[in-house]
């Protein structure tokens, strides 16, 4: 199954949708951070520059296409700035990967990672560490280089959801996001239905390898890490 963000009424952003899996509430503001569908999060501490532009009141179309376009801009911005012109009932490009996020549920609570074409790197372990890389290690491109390839050959195979993002998967359902500036795309089904799909395998191999990486480079002593 495969899905996108509904426009608004109002040309503010896409609908709101706050889940809570975890006990903390700041990982669970962390985690819903990630999907950008509820343009509040964002609006809550200072802001500039290109983010500040697509949180404006009075947003400006053009400002808008050209940060959406912007190759070198974050990518969630440029998501966000695709789903404000959507919500104002603009056209906008298709099929352009911005942020590819797999969550994947534990015994004990569920794992997600994220990573985005500008290089970010978000890991949420079930236990609730974190861990926070601004651009990929050297050692972790092929792996995600392989995960964007992968994703953007799922998103030019199907299309947008078309409704808001759903809760976050239990048992044993893995669910594959994809941030798309024509919406929110999505896969979902157990590991056996996934690596019996036509598209979804080269997917979930990438980040199972990344996964493996990076969880020992972050948690090898056992807190949170911040890696740069």
């Amino acid at each position: 199954m495969f899905g996108a963000v509904l426009p608004q009424k109002k040309v503010r952003g896409p609908l709101r949708t706050y889940y809570r899996p975890y006990r903390s509430p700041g990982i669970n503001q962390f985690y819903n951070l990630l999907f950008c569908d509820d343009f509040s999060l964002f609006a809550n501490s200072e802001v500039a520059g290109p983010l500040a532009a697509v949180l404006s009141d009075a947003p400006d179309r053009e400002t808008l296409q050209r940060i959406g376009n912007d190759l070198d801009a974050e990518s969630r911005v440029r998501f966000l700035a695709f789903q404000r012109l959507h919500a104002m009932k603009v056209l906008v490009p298709r099929k352009r990967l911005l942020g590819t996020i797999i969550e994947w549920p534990q015994k004990d609570g569920l794992d997600v990672l994220a990573a985005f074409p500008d290089g970010k790197l978000r890991y949420i372990n079930h236990s609730e560490k974190l861990a926070i890389l601004e651009s990929t290690p050297p050692d972790l491109i092929k792996q995600v280089d392989e995960l964007e390839r992968s994703s953007q050959f799922i998103v030019n195979n199907y299309g947008p959801w078309g409704m808001p993002r759903l809760p976050p998967p239990k048992g044993d359902l893995i669910r594959m996001n994809f941030l798309v500036s024509d919406g929110l795309y999505f896969a979902q089904g157990s590991y056996g239905a996934l690596m019996a799909d036509r598209y979804a395998p080269p997917a979930l191999n990438a980040a199972a390898q990344l996964l493996r990486i990076l969880v020992d480079a972050a948690f090898a002593n056992g807190r949170n890490r911040v890696l740069h």
